[in-house]
């Protein structure tokens, strides 16, 4: 049986959820039952489709009084647990304080961006589904550039996700959202430029094997 990727404690020891959210904003991190152990490296493709969610999440969000953050926001999940999605959202009327470093209040919708290394996948879809569930986090979404994918999930009665909104294309609706879209189309188009390159290369490397 071949061993299970983890990620790299990048701290061996004990930290508090107050410590972890008093480190300097640029020193990376998330905390997994009182350790600091490396969080995901993004790419360039992941990195805007970050930039394109933010945008359109705070277009909709702001005029209503709700709130969007990006990958810096510390969300205290658990009493042993710290977590940076890479968006979040906070439906208007939610009460934050300015001056905090770590949320305690989860937020209305998570996103997390899959990139292609497994223990990253392994994170997003089971670890952070679980304790974005357990924390409260209404919404979690999963979007998947390479296969051009959203998955909406919702939080269930019995304290689980179901997903309700698989979509790769065209205009979706956000149920529970009222006026939030997401063009997946113009998603797509935005980013394909970052993809071109990469696809001349697997050409390059198949004509190659071929040879």
């Amino acid at each position: 049986m071949g061993s299970r990727a983890t990620a790299e404690i990048l701290h061996p020891e004990p930290m508090t959820l107050e410590q972890w959210a008093d480190m300097d904003e640029d020193e990376p991190g998330e905390l997994l039952d009182g350790r600091l152990v490396e969080e995901e490296a993004p790419t360039t493709l992941h990195e805007a489709v970050v930039s394109w969610l933010i945008e359109v999440l705070r277009r909709w969000a702001r005029p209503r009084g709700g709130w969007v953050f990006g990958s810096e926001h510390k969300l205290g999940v658990s009493a042993r647990r710290g977590r940076k999605a890479d968006v979040c959202m906070y439906a208007p009327g939610t009460r934050l304080r300015g001056r905090d470093a770590l949320s305690r209040i989860p937020p209305t919708v998570a996103v997390e961006v899959l990139s292609r290394r497994p223990r990253d996948v392994r994170r997003d879809r089971m670890e952070k589904a679980i304790e974005y569930a357990r924390f409260g986090v209404r919404w979690y979404w999963l979007v998947d550039p390479d296969a051009q994918l959203v998955e909406i999930w919702q939080l269930g009665p019995d304290g689980h996700y179901v997903q309700v909104q698989p979509a790769s294309e065209g205009m979706l609706r956000i149920a529970g959202l009222e006026g939030l879209e997401l063009d997946l189309d113009a998603l797509w188009i935005e980013v394909a430029p970052l993809l071109e390159d990469e696809d001349d290369d697997q050409a390059v490397k198949a004509e190659r094997d071929e040879a």
